[in-house]
C-alpha cells in the first residue's frame, strides 16, 4: 500500500494529503482509513500542501469606523457615472500574493479602472480611481463611489 500512496502523492505534484489519497485508494478498492494513510505518509516523509491560511482583511467589522453608506446597498443606477463601486481582493500567485483593486460602473457593470500591487492600501484604490476617471474622460462630477467600508 505504501507504494500506491507514494504513487498517488507524486502524481498529484506532491500536493495531495491523506484525505485525497484515501479517496484514490478507495477508488482502487483498498479498505483503509484516512488516519492509516496519514500514518503511512508520515513514515514515508510525505506531506501534502497545506491550504493557504485565510487572513482577515483590514475591512473586518469593528476594526475602524465605516463611512456612511450613500448607495444604501442599492446598486441599480439609472444612468452611467451616477454610482461606482469598488472592491479589493488578494490573488495567490507562484511568486506570492498580488492585491487587485477595481472600480466598476453600477449602471453598465463595466470595469472602469483597476490597479495591482503588493499591499491593500489607499494608493492602490487611488490608482484604480484615477484609471476610472481617465476612462470616463476626466469629467466625473456627481459620481458616488461605494467601497466595502465607505
Amino acid at each position: 500500500m505504501a507504494g500506491r500512496i507514494d504513487c498517488f502523492f507524486r502524481r498529484s505534484g506532491n500536493t495531495y494529503g491523506s484525505p485525497r489519497i484515501t479517496l484514490d485508494l478507495w477508488a482502487e478498492g483498498w479498505k483503509v482509513s484516512v488516519n492509516t494513510v496519514a500514518t503511512i505518509m508520515a513514515e514515508l516523509g510525505l506531506q501534502g500542501r497545506r491550504p493557504p491560511r485565510r487572513r482577515k482583511g483590514p475591512t473586518r467589522q469593528g476594526k475602524r469606523k465605516a463611512a456612511r453608506d450613500l448607495a444604501l446597498r442599492r446598486f441599480d443606477a439609472i444612468a452611467p457615472d451616477v454610482l461606482w463601486w469598488g472592491d479589493m481582493t488578494e490573488i495567490e500567485t507562484g511568486e506570492g500574493k498580488l492585491c487587485l483593486g477595481s472600480v466598476h460602473d453600477a449602471f453598465s457593470r463595466r470595469v472602469l479602472g483597476y490597479a495591482m500591487g503588493e499591499r491593500h492600501d489607499a494608493s492602490l484604490v487611488g490608482a484604480a480611481l484615477r484609471m476610472a476617471v481617465a476612462t470616463r474622460g476626466g469629467a466625473v462630477d456627481g459620481v458616488t463611489f461605494h467601497g466595502d467600508r465607505g
